[in-house]
């Protein structure tokens, strides 16, 4: 109970960044964090106990984890870094254009 409590604040805490910060790189790290959140959240809620690794033992009987949870977060985690990477070079060829990161000043109309 305690480490859904956890999870679910640091999902929070991302989320409250991602809306209050007013740098763009401040922003890029909250969404990390509420990812981190969200992927921690989901294999939480995936674990059980009493499930063995799904490796095949001929004579043995028990019940296998289901991996296809584990395929879905690896590629959650994947995607993630990609989209980070992304913004990161968004913010790069923005911070050329503009002096600062901060969005009040990156969205004020500039004369041409």
């Amino acid at each position: 109970m305690l480490v859904e409590a956890l999870v679910l604040a640091t999902i929070l805490v991302g989320f409250l960044g991602t809306v209050w910060k007013r740098n763009l790189l401040m922003k890029i790290m909250a969404m990390d964090v509420m990812s981190t959140g969200v992927v921690a959240y989901y294999v939480l809620s995936a674990a059980r106990e009493g499930v063995f690794t799904p490796i095949f033992v001929p004579g043995r009987s028990v019940a296998y984890a289901d991996p296809v949870p584990q395929a879905v977060i690896l590629t959650a985690i994947v995607i993630g870094l990609s989209i980070q990477a992304l913004m990161l070079v968004g913010v790069m060829k923005l911070s050329r254009t503009h002096p600062t990161l901060d969005v009040r000043d990156i969205e004020l109309p500039h004369p041409r």
